[in-house]
């Protein structure tokens, strides 16, 4: 095959399925992450030559940000944010099964600070619906990101919300009772930790939702928090799931004993 062939051949094996209107944004047909709102695509920006995400949500209302556009054939809203290169943080702990407590805490602890960050925020803002689908990382370095954040609050001083919302196996009690705060965060977030640290779903015993909701309004725990080895693991998951005002903040168990090993050696790197 002649050298000018070959250049258009390899152009062709991945051809777009999309392009935004600008021309710049090209988006291919894989999927990196879904979430109750939003699907999230391996796309490319053609001007800088890097990979992207593309961001596809169902939603009313819009932006006018010159990267995000609305496409009412299909009723969505698109958006263009980085791409997290491993892809989202379940399916990541599936393909290396042998990960360290101290990887787990260094994933944790970049999590919290996720939370810390929204928590803090003036106006607060609730999540609601944090999972180990919508947590990406970039494996190559190990940096977590939340992402996802379609089903969030902005739920200001008052720190309450009202709406029921979220994925039934990280869902907190006091969510079915359309009064909580932050801590419902609080709560999933311990419930990804149980995922990463047993590679298994919260609740997967149960084969509905509504079994799900009844073991979790009348606190019984998963089968699974009962499989985590670690008894500092364990502990700091239920920590993190218990009874509303007995749950630590973000900023509180950031300063937790648990990731003592991780600060001493932060501070100890000359880098910092």
């Amino acid at each position: 095959m002649p050298a000018e062939d070959s250049n258009t051949y390899d152009l062709d094996m991945e051809p777009f399925v999309e392009v935004d209107p600008s021309g710049r944004f090209g988006r291919y047909s894989d999927l990196l992450g879904t979430g109750a709102v939003k699907k999230v695509y391996r796309a490319f920006d053609q001007e800088e030559g890097i990979e992207v995400a593309w961001n596809r949500v169902r939603l009313r209302n819009f932006s006018e940000d010159p990267g995000v556009w609305k496409d009412d054939e299909r009723n969505t809203l698109n958006f263009i944010t980085e791409v997290c290169t491993s892809g989202n943080l379940r399916d990541y702990r599936k393909k290396h099964r042998h990960v360290s407590i101290k990887a787990l805490k260094k994933w944790s602890k970049q999590v919290l600070e996720g939370l810390e960050f929204l928590h803090t925020h003036d106006p607060c803002i609730i999540h609601r619906d944090l999972n180990c689908s919508n947590i990406f990382i970039n494996g190559n370095i190990g940096q977590v990101k939340i992402g996802d954040l379609g089903l969030a609050a902005i739920v200001g001083k008052s720190h309450v919300a009202h709406s029921i919302i979220g994925t039934p196996e990280y869902m907190a009690p006091e969510l079915y009772e359309e009064d909580y705060t932050e801590m419902v965060d609080i709560y999933s977030f311990g419930m990804c930790l149980l995922e990463m640290a047993t590679m298994e779903i919260p609740y997967s015993e149960c084969d509905s939702v509504a079994k799900i909701y009844k073991k979790v309004t009348t606190g019984v725990r998963p089968q699974s928090l009962n499989k985590i080895t670690d008894p500092e693991v364990k502990a700091f998951v239920e920590k993190c799931i218990g009874l509303p005002r007995a749950r630590p903040s973000a900023s509180d168990l950031l300063k937790d004993p648990f990731f003592s090993e991780l600060n001493n050696d932060e501070e100890s790197d000359p880098t910092n």
